[in-house]
């Protein structure tokens, strides 16, 4: 990592572990991200989306391990576990059957939670970095269309949300979402 480039993750970083809620650019849109062991990130996150809770949320990640501590994998077979990782790293989110100790402000009202290792260079960094996965939604408020870029970011959340300044990945729409189990399509990517 360049010397230019380390303060601005060191920011971002530092932001997450005061429970702060970033934007960050994905596959193909920005995002919105905080720490997800942080119900008080959580909170702010869904505040600002004016996003119910119950809806649950996904986590990005730059490796499957990072994962293993909120899903419960002993529920996927060896060809499903081989399906995912077909497609990781990359846009497809999963999901799969959380933990029993994984936390409500993430899985919402299901069982399960959404999960992606991305191939964004940015997060992968990020994450690594912060040595946790984060929280994931678009960046945009409710009723209006994900940002794309850090303007729209700017415009829509002005500047109280640090930004890790970055170009999103150049893909149309945002993650594919598929159900590990049965493989069925809820989100077209």
């Amino acid at each position: 990592m360049s010397n230019d480039i380390a303060p601005v993750f060191d920011s971002i970083v530092t932001a997450l572990k005061k429970e702060k809620v970033i934007a960050y650019p994905t596959e193909a849109v920005f995002g919105l991200g905080c720490d997800p062991d942080s119900e008080n990130a959580v909170q702010e996150l869904l505040t600002l989306k004016n996003r119910s809770w119950e809806k649950g949320l996904i986590l990005i990640a730059d490796n499957y391990g990072r994962l293993c501590p909120y899903i419960d994998a002993e529920q996927l077979s060896d060809e499903q576990k081989e399906t995912i990782f077909s497609f990781w790293p990359g846009p497809v989110t999963w999901v799969i059957p959380a933990k029993k100790t994984t936390p409500k402000w993430l899985t919402g009202k299901f069982s399960t939670l959404a999960v992606r290792v991305t191939d964004h260079p940015l997060v992968n960094q990020l994450c690594s970095l912060y040595k946790k996965p984060l929280v994931s939604t678009s960046a945009n408020l409710s009723g209006l269309e994900p940002c794309r870029s850090i303007e729209e970011v700017r415009q829509q959340f002005g500047s109280r949300i640090p930004v890790l300044e970055g170009e999103v990945g150049g893909r149309e729409n945002p993650s594919e979402i598929r159900d590990a189990l049965t493989g069925e399509l809820y989100r077209q990517g």
